[in-house]
């Protein structure tokens, strides 16, 4: 009966040793998942920077006496970076299953401030191409504030929570140099 219960030791001991080794491997992959979210919102990041130099570009446009092709030409980067920056939003929904729960709190936040600066976007390309001759209207005016106040919070937004994951990675790499345990 002795050698059973040494080989089952054995076994107990080897089971323990293995998972020892795969925790922290599979603790690599969930933080290398999580740092990949943090790159695509980093990412969305310099998009919602560039987004919001351009909004508020056409909201100066809008107190000039530049003529329409200059609204256009400047409300289409602005489509374009909303556009980009949806596309980082769905890669991030793609990984959302191994996302952080704070990561999942920001794509929430995203959304609708992203799905509604495209909307506003969108009305301000219809506006300009039906009123070419009227760029200097109120109406332009107030679409480009509105615009570039959607692109202030959105940017604001994304950086938030950039430097709010760029913090989390700098706690983490230093409670696990100087071993703290929380």
């Amino acid at each position: 009966m002795r050698p059973l219960r040494s080989l089952t030791s054995g076994l107990n001991l080897a089971l323990l040793a293995t998972g020892c080794l795969l925790a922290p491997a599979a603790m690599r992959a969930q933080q290398a998942d999580g740092e990949r979210v943090l790159k695509l919102l980093s990412d969305a990041k310099a998009e919602a920077v560039q987004l919001r130099n351009d909004s508020d570009e056409l909201s100066a446009i809008t107190r000039s006496s530049k003529a329409w092709q200059t609204y256009g030409e400047k409300i289409g980067m602005i489509k374009e970076h909303v556009n980009a920056t949806g596309k980082l939003l769905t890669d991030m929904r793609e990984a959302e299953a191994v996302a952080d729960p704070w990561q999942k709190a920001a794509m929430n936040q995203i959304e609708p401030l992203l799905q509604e600066l495209a909307a506003n976007t969108e009305r301000t390309i219809k506006h300009l191409n039906e009123n070419q001759n009227r760029v200097h209207m109120p109406e332009m005016k107030d679409l480009a504030k509105a615009n570039l106040a959607l692109a202030r919070d959105l940017e604001t937004l994304i950086r938030d929570y950039v430097d709010y994951g760029n913090a989390k990675q700098t706690y983490e790499r230093l409670a696990g140099k100087l071993k703290v345990v929380d």
